[in-house]
């Protein structure tokens, strides 16, 4: 089931959000909207979703370069889509734009458009339809949540946000009680539009903390007890709280590439003034959001690992770099991050890893109340 809140509802908060819930196979089956189905586990339980984040298109569109690495990106994700065969993909982005279900789920967790060049101003259609052009051809369905590189001087969330909803389909479907509830954050980041441009905050409003609370106490009563459903979140700049987790990595218990340093004047934040601005959001997200299984940020390119949280006992992951436009170095190599529940039940957290284009996978944890206990 997915809910979509108006855009006027989404731009009066500041952050824009969305939650995709997904139904048992066990319970009764709602009606498509407009024929469509619905997004649902398997009947033998399981359920797949990859991310993919920071593709970055549209950069330096002047020279050989820039096309060239839209063109690694778009054959990067040909290629995981037709072997990963998810049921939803995320793309680091904002919002949630589904096509037909067909065994695939994607994600695109932020920075769909590295939108500092003119180039974005003026093709910025094209480039959000190369995009999308790989997951309505899989007719897999996503969501998107835009990172800092799409708020820029020649591109917006709102105006990205707007061309996903033209070029992709949507389902939006009622279940009486869904398994699974995806959460989807917009920590926003970047600068305004046009010349006169000024910074923009760079993590998810704290206004979002009340709708956070609203939203569980009528999931609640529309559901039964939250601790029956299982959730995920998505958010593209790591919350603050993440940098401070860094120096306790331990690289056998914490797989993943760690090669981008976090603190407090770069890497996950922009700003060290901002430290404390996004706790009104953790704290309500971990306090009203039950069976968290893990928050999951993409943005910094270098690192790729997990860790669990002490203070809220809260699971971070991060994405992994996916595509071959923003830094980066040879040795990290490009991919996804892909989630596989392979139960309904809420207590069984689902396993995660990292697919490179190639098809090596590494750094595999579950995500359950064992990891990083």
């Amino acid at each position: 089931m997915t809910f979509l809140p108006s855009l006027p509802m989404l731009f009066s908060l500041l952050s824009l959000y969305l939650q995709l819930a997904l139904a048992s196979p066990t319970l009764p089956r709602p009606v498509p909207v407009s024929g469509k189905p619905r997004l649902t586990f398997h009947p033998d339980g399981t359920f797949k979703i990859t991310v993919f984040s920071d593709l970055h298109y549209g950069e330096n569109p002047w020279d050989d370069w820039g096309p060239e690495q839209d063109f690694n990106s778009t054959r990067l994700m040909k290629r995981v889509l037709g072997d990963e065969k998810p049921d939803f993909v995320y793309v680091s982005s904002f919002m949630t734009f589904m096509g037909r279900v067909n065994d695939l789920s994607r994600v695109l967790n932020g920075d769909l458009i590295t939108g500092e060049s003119k180039y974005v101003q003026e093709n910025s259609t094209s480039l959000i339809d190369e995009i999308v052009a790989p997951l309505n051809a899989a007719k897999i369905p996503f969501s998107s949540s835009h990172g800092n590189h799409d708020n820029q001087v020649n591109i917006t969330h709102e105006e990205e946000i707007l061309q996903n909803i033209n070029t992709s389909n949507l389902i939006t479907i009622t279940d009486p009680s869904p398994a699974l509830v995806l959460w989807f954050f917009d920590s926003r980041g970047g600068v305004s539009e046009g010349k006169n441009s000024t910074p923009l905050p760079d993590w998810v409003d704290s206004t979002v903390a009340t709708w956070i609370e609203s939203e569980s106490k009528a999931m609640n009563t529309a559901w039964g007890p939250a601790e029956t459903r299982g959730t995920l979140a998505f958010v593209h700049i790591p919350p603050h709280f993440v940098a401070a987790l860094q120096d306790d990595l331990d690289s056998e218990k914490d797989p993943g590439l760690n090669a981008d340093e976090l603190d407090a004047s770069g890497g996950s934040v922009q700003d060290s003034s901002s430290m404390e601005k996004d706790k009104p959001f953790y704290d309500a997200l971990t306090k009203n959001v039950k069976n968290l299984h893990a928050i999951i940020s993409g943005h910094d390119h270098g690192n790729e690992w997990c860790i669990r949280e002490p203070s809220k006992d809260i699971i971070f992951c991060f994405d992994k770099h996916s595509g071959y436009g923003g830094y980066g170095e040879p040795g990290w190599g490009y991919g996804v991050r892909n989630i596989v529940f392979n139960s309904t039940n809420p207590n069984e957290g689902p396993e995660t890893w990292i697919r490179l284009e190639e098809g090596d996978t590494r750094a595999k944890i579950v995500l359950n109340g064992a990891y990083g206990a």
